[in-house]
């Protein structure tokens, strides 16, 4: 790569940006400066401060291609080349482009990020007053050049004709690089004798000089220097993640263009991906850099096992392995990942997970979908099905998915299908790190908890049904009957009776159930609720029992208000439960009638995830 670091006046810019010469690739975020930003740029300018370089690439670059658009407000005649694209500097460039030429109307937004449409002015008395006072004297006024109050019926400032301008003395900076434009309006001044000198010797001259520099990269820049480029120096905004930065590099495939004529559009084919997904909701959480490091694991898997020598490559998700992907490596995988995470919805739903908020750990999705691409047909093999589960929950009841997820994915893309088609193998690293305590059960309140949306999730698996209607939970009843997660003892019975609100928070004193029965439970005790779910569904005592009980819940302790011996009773339940999707056991570290013991240190996890569900009739 070879590059020049040249100066150029900011004039020579503004003619390159509205001619065309000046591009932005397409990928390039969209403009969204805001107002007093774009203010504060101008007021740099005239005071002559610096404002950092720009970075631009040459055009016509064999390895990289981009397809141009022209900066945000300026409009090109069809078939206008760009001899340069912008890499960094594209909200710099555009706002001065949009202030200092054509009209002068910028489309930006307030410190609120409502849309506005303004204008740029100098105060010449004020600019004239020395350096001091620039930063008053830039003005941003409304694209009509009016300031208004009183919801826009009382006008506090016009100037919104020349003439106007002209008596408020507010030189309109569209023309500050319009030396004709610029002459014309000064002339007009009723003191232009005195006035147009200073002005143009104290402003226009030296702000017509001021430079801004340049990084240009010739045409013999690599893929991966871009790349590099846009990961290390976009400095006008939020660094590019690595979905945006291969975008770049694969819209520069040579290959593909000269197969296909065109660039490859990964954006575009991310909406298809989306598109194909879109009867799958909980597909929602699964987003672009998930779905390129599935990408990843995969390539890197295929080329460890391929390799013959001493050290092979590592099996990776890491963001600068993504970065090394080819398009060759992600139309490879392409198809059979989105039919893997398409499987990964449905065994979702087969686990009773059904909407996108619901997944205990969007994360896990990744190797899940990665998984079943390397494991084919064999993955709905009973025993290899079973063995998946296992895996499965061991990360979410684990609660292993928070961080460091890219080593974690490694090791179960590596470790996982080989296990589950041979138990003998050896355990997957996830499997062998999870583990369970049972006074984690009175610090899950958190709906955003990993461990508190599966534990949710087994309880309906395992075959519980709505109280009133007698439905199964399954995923089209879920929809229908409204389900949510509610209280069992309501919250304002267990504030009346004293009990610790760890315990009547906890997952253990919540299940999911129907709307419908949820406004019959209100706020009231079981063992009245329970008589208003019988005379409203007409059901008797024994049928009502049962459907209790498939909720694991001592339907006889609820009709006593027992609500310690009933506590107890479900935290046992709850306990061989996730045993039984685990396959290990749970470590029993509480006795009879203790409450918060051992929970402390997961509290300031759950407030941090932040528990803002509370029953509606409660």
């Amino acid at each position: 790569m070879a590059f020049q670091t040249p100066q150029h006046e900011l004039s020579d810019y503004l003619k390159w940006t509205t001619s065309g010469k000046i591009q932005l690739p397409d990928f390039q975020r969209s403009y969204k400066w805001e107002d007093e930003r774009i203010r504060q740029l101008l007021v740099t300018v005239l005071r002559g401060h610096p404002m950092g370089a720009v970075m631009m690439l040459a055009t016509g670059n064999d390895q990289v291609r981009f397809k141009p658009r022209a900066v945000e407000g300026v409009t090109l005649a069809n078939g206008v080349e760009a001899d340069w694209l912008l890499l960094d500097g594209q909200q710099r460039l555009t706002s001065l482009t949009q202030a200092l030429t054509g009209d002068g109307v910028v489309n930006t937004k307030d410190a609120r990020g409502q849309k506005l449409q303004r204008k740029y002015y100098l105060d010449m008395d004020l600019a004239l007053q020395g350096d001091d006072r620039m930063d008053e004297a830039v003005r941003s006024i409304p694209a009509d050049g009016t300031i208004r109050s009183n919801f826009g019926k009382q006008i506090d400032f016009d100037i919104s004709s020349e003439d106007k301008e002209l008596e408020e003395r507010h030189f309109p900076l569209r023309l500050l690089y319009d030396p004709l434009g610029a002459a014309t309006w000064l002339t007009k001044l009723p003191d232009v004798a005195t006035t147009m000198p200073a002005f143009m010797a104290q402003v226009i001259q030296p702000t017509n000089t001021y430079d801004i520099p340049a990084i240009q990269l010739d045409k013999t820049t690599s893929k991966s220097a871009v790349a590099t480029v846009f990961e290390k120096v976009n400095t006008g905004g939020l660094p590019l993640n690595v979905f945006e930065l291969l975008t770049s590099v694969f819209a520069g495939d040579a290959d593909y263009y000269a197969e296909h004529g065109e660039d490859f559009r990964l954006n575009d084919d991310w909406h298809q991906t989306q598109e194909h997904w879109k009867s799958q909701p909980v597909l929602e959480t699964v987003v672009s850099t998930d779905f390129l490091q599935a990408v990843t694991m995969l390539t890197t898997l295929k080329q460890h096992r391929a390799h013959t020598g001493d050290r092979p490559p590592a099996v990776s998700a890491k963001r600068e392995d993504v970065l090394k992907l080819t398009l060759k490596d992600y139309i490879e995988w392409r198809d059979s990942l989105r039919a893997g995470f398409i499987w990964a919805a449905t065994f979702l739903a087969d686990r009773h997970v059904f909407k996108a908020k619901e997944v205990p750990y969007a994360k896990q999705l990744v190797p899940l979908a990665a998984i079943k691409v390397v494991l084919g047909a064999d993955a709905d093999l009973i025993g290899v099905k079973e063995r998946i589960i296992r895996w499965f929950w061991c990360g979410i009841l684990g609660e292993l998915y928070g961080s460091a997820n890219e080593t974690r994915f490694a090791r179960d893309i590596e470790s996982v299908p080989g296990w589950v088609k041979d138990p003998s193998a050896a355990v997957p690293r996830t499997i062998a790190d999870a583990s369970f305590v049972e006074s984690r059960l009175l610090s899950l309140s958190s709906r955003r908890a990993a461990a508190y949306k599966g534990i949710a999730a087994l309880v309906l698996a395992q075959g519980a049904r709505d109280w009133m209607e007698d439905k199964a939970l399954d995923k089209v009843q879920y929809v229908d009957l409204a389900v949510d997660i509610h209280h069992i003892f309501p919250q304002k019975w267990c504030e009346t009776a004293g009990i610790d609100w760890s315990r009547c928070d906890s997952i253990v004193n919540k299940t999911a159930i129907g709307a419908h029965t949820n406004r019959a439970i209100g706020g009231v005790a079981p063992s009245e609720y329970l008589g208003k779910i019988e005379k409203r569904a007409q059901v008797g005592a024994h049928k009502l029992d049962g459907l209790v009980a498939g909720h694991l819940i001592d339907a006889d302790l609820l009709r006593s208000d027992d609500f310690n011996g009933f506590f107890e009773a479900r935290r046992e339940a709850l306990c061989q439960l996730i045993e039984k999707a685990m396959g290990k056991d749970v470590q029993r570290d509480l006795t009879a009638g203790e409450a918060t013991e051992d929970a402390s240190a997961f509290e300031i996890e759950d407030l941090t995830d932040g528990e803002d569900h509370f029953d509606g009739v409660e």
